[in-house]
């Protein structure tokens, strides 16, 4: 999916909302742990409920590994499941050198044919290069994190005076363009989303951290939002353990739904 066809289906839908699918055999009903495959049962329902408002489906990859072998057949069913004209994303973090790098985006580009995946660059372009090779693809580098370690490492300040989160941004643009690269950009610091679009005005972002983390939807449009809307704001516990009993999928709906009239409303306000 290339930007032009992402930015039409936020305009048709007048959403920007990512959901998460964190599947945990742990928080989904217990009745669906009789079925053959309960993981793909509930993500299935979760897709038909929230599917008018989601732009976007990102799968957590950790949460399909920890299973095995099943874990993975689930994770290629959900994708089989999810309509073609919405983005995906792999939440793999994927970060390795030369053919290891290469052979990682062709399991996720090639194998499964998701539309993106995330990556981490610490280990600089040869990690990120292989994954930017593929046509209509995106990568999604990490850049600034909602989580509490982020401090650690990414705003540490550089030779140059800089946080390490700006030379990652003005770095990266080297290596893809606003058509094959976006930035997770935490949801949490609204001051920091707007130092990440200034140094990128034209790249989405991909937000995680409201809801559940915290993060203001009102800050993120505020900052974050460009001519192009230039976001997608990820929800996960907040819509798919909406509930967790047998209602779950109609109380994911109503959470999709009402984040889907904020998210109409803010693209009305700004952008333009």
């Amino acid at each position: 999916m290339n930007k032009a066809e992402l930015f039409e289906q936020i305009k048709r839908k007048s959403s920007f909302l990512c959901v998460g699918l964190d599947t945990d055999l742990s928080k989904i009903p217990s009745d669906l742990l009789k079925l053959e495959d309960p993981v793909f049962e509930f993500n299935k329902q979760i897709i038909d409920a929230t599917a008018e408002y989601a732009v976007a489906y990102k799968p957590n990859i950790a949460f399909y590994e920890a299973l095995g072998p099943k874990g993975w057949e689930s994770l290629q069913k959900t994708l089989d499941y999810i309509p073609k004209d919405i983005f995906t994303i792999a939440d793999a973090k994927r970060g390795d050198i030369g053919n290891t790098s290469g052979l990682y985006a062709k399991a996720f580009f090639e194998s499964m044919d998701f539309d993106s995946v995330t990556v981490a660059p610490y280990m600089g372009v040869d990690s990120v290069q292989p994954f930017l090779e593929f046509q209509d693809k995106w990568v999604i580098l990490l850049a600034l994190t909602s989580n509490a370690g982020s401090s650690d490492f990414q705003l540490i300040e550089s030779k140059s005076g800089k946080p390490l989160f700006h030379e990652v941004l003005e770095k990266s643009q080297l290596w893809g363009n606003t058509d094959n690269m976006m930035y997770v950009v935490g949801a949490t610091r609204g001051e920091l989303i707007a130092e990440v679009r200034k140094l990128v005005p034209d790249h989405f972002f991909l937000v995680p951290g409201v809801g559940a983390q915290g993060g203001s939807l009102e800050e993120v449009a505020q900052y974050g939002m460009n001519d192009t809307c230039g976001l997608l704001v990820n929800s996960s516990r907040g819509i798919i353990y909406a509930s967790q009993k047998m209602d779950f999928a109609s109380a994911a709906k109503r959470e999709a739904e009402k984040l889907q009239l904020e998210m109409a409303s803010l693209l009305e306000q700004y952008c333009r």
